[in-house]
């Protein structure tokens, strides 16, 4: 599919929002009385610093300039003057506890609003102005390539010495488009806005938003294929925002992208079944065919990609995915990109078994904090983080976790998230703050790093808080709500647990006798999945209830 292209295309004509619309920004010190407050009796260090991360995140919260185009108020990614799209993604999976109070996934609105004709997003946009940064787009209108390639070195972003286009200019695809892109390989990677707008719906139920971006989101799905998909039938990418990481010197197609790609079209097929079934319970089924029309090519792609990567990228002597060359060779770099796999769904279960023992390796993955972002036994490795050289990161930690349970790997998730929560909290008592990056085989702040960041890194100390140690986690879909108690944990809970636009007050409670009693308060009607050891418990909530288990 051909695609006309102009470098001053008309924005956001796929996303129906076009001005500026939004709440009042409160201040942390009024918006604390509404968001959620879990506590725990064995653990009240890491309620601490839950609040603050939650005071760190509102002081990144900015209403737009009217000179930026953007349409909603955002969360900001803590790093420099400009907003980022994977920052961005991630972001959202912890606002989506403390939604409506915080513009959470409303952030991604200002990239939908800033869409090129041809369905190109940027990842990078000026915070006051609303202007692409300069570096990333491709003002000479070349073929794919890449500002800085594999000579791009941490620190050294504008240095006199970085190459000029032409140095740069890498034919990657071995095909022909007619039509360049308007950004640069740098600025078109991590399309994960999909995966961040269900985990969202799956906290909120809000399946409006479903469909607001749904249009802007296939076209960007549809750009990505068009200007990445190379001649392996993988995709193309460069640093891929692991800034100085070994792999670097490879790419080549990433694993990270490529499978990342396949969870893209997954998510759209699921997107379209619940949009699809919406209209169709309202007896409106010719609407509902815009969104079904087209799941069966992008079932053939999720099938097609997954067979290329695995034929290119899986290598089963070693039991680990990895990057591929330009020429079609396996990269000899094990990254925590390989870990895409997993939540695109990529791997089956023999390989998915192979990758959860490198995560239980202490010569690898299973490091002091985990996991770290380059493997411990690879050249360059930095025990001290050396930012992507080996430093534990929110998101990737994320990403993992979520993969793993896709597979059933409910107690190895578990195991990393706390690991990580707790070394996150730990750094916060002996620094007073969050950081952007973690070492990974001591416990204190990566070594080239930013602090008070959130950001990101809002991860642990509030979305794993709640669902790792509090054990809570939602399903607004078939609104319910599970709640897997550790009775080890002492008197355990969450007051003003918002869901499915339900406000909820639970408390857990040890009794002398081994049962463990339970209240239960709620504004809506949802049905509640209680679990504590081998006891189980379903129960419908609405209003007051109290039971034992």
């Amino acid at each position: 599919m051909e695609q006309n292209h102009s470098h001053t295309q008309q924005r956001g004509q796929y996303f129906r929002k076009k001005t500026y619309q939004d709440t009042t920004i409160l201040p942390f010190s009024e918006a604390r009385s509404f968001l959620p407050e879990p506590f725990c009796e064995k653990y009240p260090n890491e309620e601490n610093c839950y609040w603050r991360t939650w005071e760190l995140a509102y002081k990144n919260i900015y209403q737009p300039t009217e000179e930026s185009g953007f349409v909603s108020n955002f969360v900001d990614a803590a790093f420099n003057q400009d907003i980022f799209m994977w920052d961005t993604a991630f972001i959202t999976m912890f606002c989506n506890i403390g939604h409506p109070y915080i513009p959470g996934i409303r952030s991604l609105d200002n990239f939908y609003c800033k869409q090129l004709e041809d369905g190109e997003i940027p990842r990078e946009i000026i915070r006051e102005s609303g202007e692409d940064f300069s570096r990333w787009v491709n003002h000479e209108k070349r073929p794919l390539h890449s500002f800085f390639h594999n000579h791009y070195e941490h620190r050294g972003l504008f240095g006199s010495e970085a190459p000029s286009y032409e140095e740069m200019y890498v034919p990657k695809l071995g095909r022909e488009v007619k039509n360049p892109p308007y950004l640069t390989l740098d600025n078109l990677n991590h399309p994960i806005m999909a995966w961040a707008e269900l985990e969202s719906y799956r906290h909120t139920g809000d399946i409006n938003r479903l469909e607001l971006v749904w249009e802007p989101l296939l076209k960007f799905y549809e750009s990505m294929c068009y200007h990445l998909h190379n001649q392996h039938g993988l995709f193309v990418t460069d640093w891929a925002s692991m800034d100085n990481s070994p792999r670097n010197y490879y790419l080549g197609s990433g694993v990270d992208i490529s499978c990342e790609m396949v969870l893209f079209a997954r998510n759209l097929v699921e997107m379209a079944n619940i949009l699809s079934a919406k209209y169709q319970s309202e007896g409106k089924v010719e609407l509902g065919k815009e969104f079904t029309a087209p799941i069966k090519k992008l079932e053939n792609d999720v099938k097609t990609f997954t067979e290329s990567i695995n034929r290119k990228m899986w290598d089963k002597d070693s039991g680990f995915y990895y990057d591929v060359t330009d020429d079609g060779q396996r990269s000899p770099v094990k990254t925590i990109a390989a870990y895409w796999s997993l939540l695109g769904e990529v791997a089956d279960e023999e390989q998915a078994k192979q990758l959860a023992k490198w995560l239980q390796d202490p010569k690898t993955f299973a490091r002091v904090h985990r996991v770290p972002t380059l493997a411990a036994d690879e050249e360059g490795y930095n025990p001290d983080g050396g930012y992507w050289r080996g430093s534990v990161w929110a998101p990737t930690n994320m990403m993992v976790t979520r993969g793993l349970e896709k597979y059933g790997y409910d107690e190895l998730a578990q195991e990393i998230a706390l690991s990580h929560l707790e070394n996150v909290v730990q750094v916060f008592e002996d620094t007073g703050t969050i950081w952007e990056n973690y070492a990974p085989d001591s416990l204190k702040a990566g070594d080239a790093n930013n602090k008070d960041f959130v950001g990101w890194s809002g991860i642990a100390p509030i979305l794993y808080f709640l669902e790792y140690r509090i054990g809570l986690r939602g399903n607004s879909a078939k609104n319910e709500l599970t709640w897997k108690i550790d009775s080890s944990l002492g008197e355990v809970g969450c007051h003003r647990y918002w869901f499915a636009g339900h406000t909820i007050n639970l408390r857990a409670v040890p009794q002398p006798n081994g049962t463990v009693k339970v209240d239960a308060d709620s504004d809506g009607p949802f049905t509640l999945h209680v679990q504590c050891g081998q006891h189980k418990k379903t129960i419908q909530i609405y209003g007051k209830e109290q039971f034992s288990l």
